[in-house]
């Protein structure tokens, strides 16, 4: 079984092959290994000249039973007019095992990253958001994570109050800010009336794939329910008038789709706090990881958690102040 502490020793590039060859697939190429902190994902071109996209899921974060849902989602998905980087269905499934490793296929997509000043395709992502959710409101999911306080703020919080990587100089005020951004989270989450749908989860320009004109959605790995606006905040820029010109080219094309509720747009800026905070958490949680020490070194400096409480500091503010509006300012 792969080790408990989170870390990939033991997938070589050896046991990857092996576990291709286990299924029929067996590369031409080399596996060259994309950017992925969470998992192992590797792009190489098959015997057969087909690209794939290899995901080997990290042990112990999601079970079967959840990446197979995500894996569904993605194929219902698919199967009624999104465009996206569906899993390869090989004899039926989707999801593989080989020596404690699941991992799966993908087929490779020819395109860029999402120009997120490129305001026609904002809106063609507008236009694919709103399809995806106007298909994923017509059901829920059984056993994927709810975007909610307890799992995006209560418990990071929790683990990062037990953690002995946060500065001792800096922990009370920090946990007191953060208990703060948590209770101001919470009533403005208890005054929107949204309805939780499924959602992409983590829809940043990154994730977001360009084929000319026309927007592929990749990476469903952290699909989850909760509000809408989840998968269109990302996409917005932190200025306050480019923000406004962003959000209404998404959401002129959004609504071709699928109609939004504009109750949501108060969720922006707790949605942006629980990620920061979750965002810390997840590292913190990772450290024993070789690769995180390696790939994030300022997180054990006074510098960054310094930064860190001023951001914080900030979102209470932000969170305090009127939401953003598609209404002029007059």
């Amino acid at each position: 079984m792969p080790d408990s502490n989170f870390s990939y020793s033991s997938l070589t590039p050896e046991l990857q092959l092996d576990a291709l060859a286990s299924v029929g697939i067996y590369p031409e190429t080399g596996l060259m290994q994309l950017n992925s902190y969470e998992n192992r994902v590797s792009l190489f071109t098959d015997e057969n000249k087909i690209r794939y996209v290899v995901k080997f899921y990290r042990p112990q974060r999601w079970n079967e039973a959840q990446i197979l849902e995500d894996h569904a989602f993605s194929l219902q998905l698919k199967e009624q007019g999104c465009l996206l980087a569906e899993p390869v269905l090989l004899e039926e499934k989707t999801l593989f095992e080989f020596q404690g490793y699941y991992f799966a296929l993908f087929k490779s997509l020819s395109a860029r990253s999402l120009e997120s000043d490129n305001l026609d395709h904002l809106y063609e992502v507008g236009v694919t958001l709103g399809k995806l959710h106007k298909i994923s409101s017509q059901g829920t999911f059984q056993t994927r994570e709810r975007l909610d306080i307890k799992t995006m703020l209560s418990t990071p919080i929790k683990q990062l109050k037990e953690s002995k990587l946060v500065p001792k100089f800096i922990s009370e005020e920090l946990f007191l800010t953060m208990d703060k951004v948590e209770k101001i989270t919470t009533e403005l989450f208890n005054k929107s009336n949204f309805t939780a749908i499924r959602l992409h989860g983590d829809c940043h320009a990154s994730n977001i794939l360009m084929d000319r004109d026309t927007p592929y959605l990749v990476d469903f790995d952290d699909c989850k329910i909760g509000p809408a606006v989840q998968d269109l905040w990302m996409l917005l820029s932190e200025n306050k008038e480019e923000k406004k010109l962003q959000l209404s080219t998404l959401l002129e094309g959004y609504e071709e789709e699928f109609e939004f509720d504009s109750g949501q747009l108060a969720l922006i800026e707790p949605l942006r706090s629980m990620r920061i905070i979750h965002y810390v958490s997840w590292i913190n949680k990772r450290w024993s990881d070789p690769a995180f020490p390696l790939n994030f070194p300022w997180f054990t400096t006074d510098q960054y958690w310094l930064e860190l409480l001023q951001s914080l500091q900030q979102q209470i503010i932000n969170m305090q102040a009127p939401p953003v509006s598609m209404q002029p300012d007059y």
